[in-house]
């Protein structure tokens, strides 16, 4: 790229320090110091002018959009895994490549994961906050409080057994949970082997036989609601929902009455259907002891924002150099 025309990249959200160190040296790069979530309005000025897009999950670009960026806008390099916050058909009816970083947190959501299903059945942050609120609260142990559920022997549910669903299993085994899964397609008959897992090509009858439902498949049109209100009320009064993959995957408001009819016994969370907005009822059943909230982070680790930021270079790189970038997204898969 010396003899040629550096891209001009814009970056809607603050990247960490290396990765926008990098993006000086290789790049046009317009950063966004203050990281304050961009307008339309400002997304859509950008689109006008830049020859490269680097949004972020929290990014929603539409059709309407698309149709009104500026023919020098060729690119629009993700900051994200998931793909269901950008029209990839739209753009590729105007010729602009779109590509994702796939690969790089799945370790770290399945750690997260793990993290809810030990947190929620243990009454991990109830705990915590009886001595966070001073040690007056706390008369020492009884024999009778505080109790939770056990995991070893649970059967455990991963809706979405992919590169995540499946490291959640792995982690999930280790802790004496009994594998069981739904997904578009059995996984190989290795991995099934490994982790002595269950198939189940109905998710309904899954749902009434788990102790823990753990929710890994992506976001599309598909699974919007696939965790629907019909299914919730299939799942058992001593079962458990983790929820790190998409919001939209359940019916928020339909489980928040669940929850409170005690037809299930908790859920972990850590996206929400309307983020950044959530729910006060969630709020309310978080402070009862009911539901363990966490803020979308759990793919935040400063590895894999720095992994993610070096397969954007990479993309936008191989993409300027005349190669077909190693992440593109294809039409017709969001």
């Amino acid at each position: 790229m010396t003899n040629k025309k550096r891209p001009t990249v814009y970056l809607t959200r603050k990247l960490p320090d290396l990765v926008e160190t990098r993006m000086r040296e290789l790049f046009e790069a317009e950063l966004n110091i203050e990281d304050a979530p961009r307008t339309e309005a400002e997304l859509l000025a950008a689109m006008q002018r830049v020859d490269v897009l680097v949004p972020t999950v929290t990014d929603r670009i539409t059709a309407s959009m698309i149709e009104q960026a500026g023919p020098q806008l060729k690119l629009i390099a993700g900051f994200s895994n998931g793909i269901d916050h950008i029209d990839v058909d739209a753009a590729a009816r105007r010729g602009i490549t779109v590509t994702n970083t796939p690969n790089v947190l799945t370790e770290d959501s399945a750690d997260m994961t793990m993290a809810l299903v030990l947190a929620v059945p243990r009454r991990l942050v109830e705990g915590t906050r009886v001595l966070a609120n001073g040690s007056e609260d706390w008369r020492g142990w009884s024999p009778t409080w505080m109790l939770g559920r056990r995991l070893s022997g649970k059967r455990i549910g991963i809706v979405g057994m992919g590169r995540i669903g499946t490291a959640v299993a792995r982690r999930a085994k280790a802790f004496g949970l009994s594998i069981h899964y739904h997904n578009r397609k059995r996984v190989s008959p290795a991995t099934e082997a490994e982790l002595e897992a269950t198939y189940w090509d109905s998710l309904d009858q899954m749902l009434a036989r788990v102790d823990i439902v753990s929710v890994n498949c992506p976001s599309t049109p598909a699974t919007y609601h696939l965790i629907s209100a019909r299914r919730l009320a299939l799942m058992q009064p001593t079962s458990y929902i983790v929820n790190t993959a998409r919001g939209d995957i359940i019916d928020e408001a339909a489980m928040i009455e669940c929850l409170r009819q005690g037809k299930i016994a908790g859920a972990g969370l850590d996206v929400f259907e309307n983020e950044p907005a959530v729910n006060p009822k969630l709020i309310k059943l978080a402070k009862e002891g009911r539901v363990v909230l966490l803020p979308h982070m759990s793919s935040a680790t400063i590895e894999g924002r720095i992994d993610m930021g070096d397969k954007v270079i990479i993309n936008i790189r191989a993409f300027y150099d005349g190669h077909r970038p190693p992440n593109r997204v294809l039409p017709g898969r969001a």
